[in-house]
């Protein structure tokens, strides 16, 4: 009797093995995704990432899983465009990139031609390299662009001098931004210095280029309210300098007393928590606010739809929000 219940719980064990077995496969070779982001260090792409692993978690038994990835640095474009070649070599089942230097990540994709599905997310290629790959989703960039320069014309009607703060200088999301900025704040299309052109000036050293690092973008904008004592705008085309809360307060500390007359107005791209502390703190006076989760959350969804052969709109925006110090308890839009 021992005996026999011993082999019946021997072939149950050796069943429930194979069963394990034969499914491990199965588990280990879910399909990945790939979310490229320009760099890990920056809280924009963390928040987009937060988007990637919620999807992950509402799909756990999906054939697809979302990989969430990029170079440590932002500054790092090089590094960028390996990780994406990395992947394609790789054979994974769809990529969405988040470009830092556009024409580096466009010569890469056309020696390699991929196979699987390439989108753009957050940044895009250049218009003439937009062929490369097959949907852009995140924010209209020259429309978020447009609204800096509505809400500086709001606050001062009159003109003045103003600097930009950029990202990286091949970046053609931050590119758009300072077009969008610049035309409307101008009155003339293709603009690429302001010199008086509606009753605004840029000053000399402006645009700055942050390279995305948040240190060196504090530093840029000490460095200008010193230079720039009457300076009437600066314009954070992005949150880099917001990014670090801390340093973002002693840099503001240095022009309150402008700040709260409005002698001085601040415009910052991005409604990051730290970003609306320091709107509420009269820091700043208006941030333009993108949706990064949302483009996480949405990606592989659109990556799946592109691998099955589905029709997909070009390009997927993600709204813009405005936030302001007079709808800060609605703002962002949930």
């Amino acid at each position: 009797m021992k005996k026999s219940i011993l082999m019946v719980a021997g072939t149950l064990l050796a069943a429930l093995l194979a069963a394990l077995l034969a499914a491990a496969p199965a588990m280990a070779q879910k399909k990945t995704l790939a979310v490229v982001v320009k760099g890990l260090d920056n809280p924009f792409f963390t928040v987009l990432g937060d988007g990637c692993a919620l999807w992950n978690k509402e799909n756990a038994s999906a054939e697809y899983t979302c990989l969430y990835t990029g170079p440590a640095s932002s500054a790092d474009e090089a590094g960028e465009v390996q990780i994406v070649e990395d992947l394609i070599n790789k054979g994974v089942a769809g990529i969405a990139i988040s470009p830092s230097n556009a024409p580096a990540m466009a010569t890469m994709l056309k020696a390699k031609a991929p196979k699987m599905p390439i989108m753009t997310i957050d940044a895009d290629l250049a218009a003439s390299d937009r062929a490369l790959r097959k949907t852009y989703l995140g924010t209209n960039n020259y429309d978020m662009g447009v609204l800096m320069a509505k809400h500086l014309k709001a606050l001062n009607p009159k003109g003045g001098t103003v600097c930009m703060q950029l990202g990286n200088v091949a970046a053609d999301n931050i590119n758009a931004r300072a077009a969008g900025f610049r035309d409307t704040i101008s009155g003339k299309k293709g603009i690429d210095r302001l010199k008086g052109e509606g009753g605004w000036t840029e000053v000399a050293g402006c645009p700055l280029f942050t390279n995305d690092q948040i240190d060196l973008a504090n530093q840029q904008m000490s460095d200008v309210f010193t230079k720039n004592p009457k300076l009437n705008a600066f314009i954070l085309v992005g949150g880099w300098a917001q990014f670090g809360p801390q340093a973002y307060a002693q840099v503001t500390d240095q022009v309150m007393p402008k700040l709260k007359s409005k002698e001085l107005i601040v415009i910052a791209g991005d409604t990051l928590p730290p970003q609306l502390d320091a709107l509420k703190a009269g820091r700043s006076h208006a941030q333009i606010g993108q949706r990064p989760f949302e483009m996480g959350h949405r990606a592989p969804a659109v990556l799946i739809d592109l691998i099955n052969g589905k029709q997909v709109a070009d390009p997927l925006y993600t709204g813009l929000d405005e936030c302001v110090p007079t709808n800060l308890d609605k703002c962002p839009a949930k």
